[in-house]
């Protein structure tokens, strides 16, 4: 079967084009089979008929702003067919850094020992710390294989050029995104000991960390705060790598020590919060994080603590399993539209990075009015659906999208939701407390109120057998006062009881107004 259906169109229609004359046509057609099959020696074959007719074809491929991936692409093959291949890898570079599973650089011409002898090392550096910072640590498995090239050609490049530390350095990032990590520690320390300094103390410090070698890590990472004692950054790689030896007293020292000279310095900051609530388990720590977060929407970085802290907890990063069915329900006098099911399908989902983004994916709510998500919640599709969909918690979610003008207190929404709370713990009334509870992870101001109301279910249910699925909610809830902290934490001690069947309740009968 072939694989590149769409490629081989183009290529075909571009052949027709290039025996007609006509080579803009032909350039268009070939940037776009590019992308589908960058690496199809058809493409490739007619890239060269296209150079040999059109004096080089290289003004056919302007570098213009926003030029397509494909004619970027084609750029870069025609410079290294033109004998300049130093000045094509680059542009091959960008399109991985745009999208980076893709073989762009998988081609003849880039895995030649000339060219990494050719290219400047300092330009292969930059090159390569460019690339470096869209591809994440580690590098997706789906794209590992389509960036082994630019390591082949760093390779190449330290053969030729010997101990030159800013290739040494880049390439052992590369090397450790893709798993390299022997090379990686050897790159990084060749290049600390070329040329001192705080850069190469971290590239070492990385490489050490991605290797399991922490205490060589955390040697590595101090010796970096010593050239630069200013830079707080490094101070919070110090602290994540002694939490990771377990020295977890001495890891929140440096984040103190760090704070002390700028208390919104964001890195420090995602880490402290990250290493308290990992000292105590107090979700105020990671409350104060996304509280952070909200406030500091430019941050310089893209981190990932509050997410980590939050996967496989209960509530904190989705559904815990086993919630109790839907109680038996009365008839909602109303019929939510197909178009609102199918809204609700398509949001839902068991597991989410943090509240205020379980919050946010219900935004697309707001387009399924307040009633239709009431009549939702008794709906068949959702009441009988499997426990795993987690259609309630979702519908619950949309509420708080509806009324928001509203100050919280007298809002809609409050009342909406609290009145799902009545009766017997089931899935519908940990849906409706979720909801509260993510809400007051979004809103200071309803932090109080919810944590009252989250109290005040806790007691009610902490003798009977829905205890602990109310105790796992409130351990989500910001604010919660010490002694229903403490009761919720000793509730989740005690075995289990077996659930029992509780009698139904009532759904309000709201209606279309």
């Amino acid at each position: 079967m072939d694989s590149h259906p769409s490629a081989r169109h183009d290529l075909a229609r571009a052949r027709a084009a290039l025996d007609a004359g006509e080579m803009t046509d032909a350039a268009g057609l070939l940037a776009g089979a590019l992308p589908h099959a960058p690496t199809l020696p058809e493409t490739h074959e007619l890239l060269s008929r296209l150079a040999a007719r059109a004096g080089g074809a290289l003004d056919l491929f302007p570098l213009e702003p926003h030029a397509s991936v494909g004619r970027v692409v084609a750029r870069a093959h025609l410079l290294a067919a033109a004998g300049r291949p130093e000045d094509g890898l680059p542009l091959l570079a960008a399109a991985s850094s745009q999208i980076p599973a893709t073989d762009w650089a998988g081609v003849p011409w880039v895995q030649e020992p000339a060219l990494g002898a050719r290219i400047e090392p300092g330009l292969l550096a930059r090159t390569v710390m460019r690339l470096c910072t869209t591809v994440g640590d580690p590098a997706p498995a789906d794209t590992v294989a389509a960036l082994r090239p630019y390591l082949t050609v760093v390779r190449h490049a330290v053969a030729a050029h010997g101990e030159h530390a800013m290739l040494l350095g880049a390439g052992s990032a590369l090397a450790r995104r893709l798993g390299e990590n022997r090379l990686a520690v050897d790159w990084a320390a060749r290049g600390a000991r070329s040329q001192p300094s705080k850069l190469g103390e971290i590239w070492l410090g990385y490489a050490y960390r991605s290797a399991g070698r922490m205490p060589e890590a955390l040697a590595a990472l101090r010796r970096a705060v010593a050239y630069d004692p200013d830079d707080l950054s490094v101070y919070a790689d110090v602290a994540a790598t002694l939490a990771d030896l377990g020295r977890l007293d001495e890891a929140l020292r440096w984040t103190e020590l760090a704070l002390e000279r700028d208390p919104a310095f964001d890195c420090v900051v995602h880490t402290a919060h990250r290493l308290r609530y990992r000292a105590d388990g107090d979700v105020a720590h990671l409350v104060a994080l996304a509280d952070f977060i909200r406030d500091h929407p430019d941050d310089a970085h893209e981190h990932t603590d509050l997410e980590e802290c939050c996967r496989n907890t209960a509530w904190l990063g989705g559904m815990p399993a086993g919630a109790p069915p839907a109680a038996g329900r009365a008839p909602v006098n109303a019929e939510p539209s197909a178009d609102a099911l199918r809204r609700l399908q398509r949001v839902a989902t068991t597991a989410w990075a943090h509240p205020p983004a379980a919050y946010d994916r219900a935004l697309g709510l707001v387009l399924v009015e307040p009633w239709e998500l009431l009549a939702l919640l008794a709906h068949p599709s959702v009441a009988g659906a499997a426990e795993s969909t987690g259609l309630e918690v979702w519908a619950c979610l949309g509420l708080l999208h509806h009324g928001t003008e509203e100050t919280w207190l007298d809002s809609s929404r409050r009342r909406l939701l609290l009145s799902l709370l009545d009766g017997d713990v089931d899935r519908v009334t940990q849906a409706a407390l979720f909801a509260l509870i993510a809400y007051a992870w979004v809103d200071p101001e309803a932090r109080a109120d919810v944590a009252a109301v989250v109290a005040g279910r806790l007691t009610e249910t902490a003798t009977g057998p829905a205890a602990r699925a109310v105790a796992e909610l409130a351990l989500a809830a910001p604010e919660l006062d010490r002694p229903t902290r403490e009761l919720a934490h000793a509730t989740l001690r005690v075995p289990a009881v077996p659930r029992q069947r509780g009698r139904g309740r009532s759904l309000l009968r709201w209606r279309r107004d």
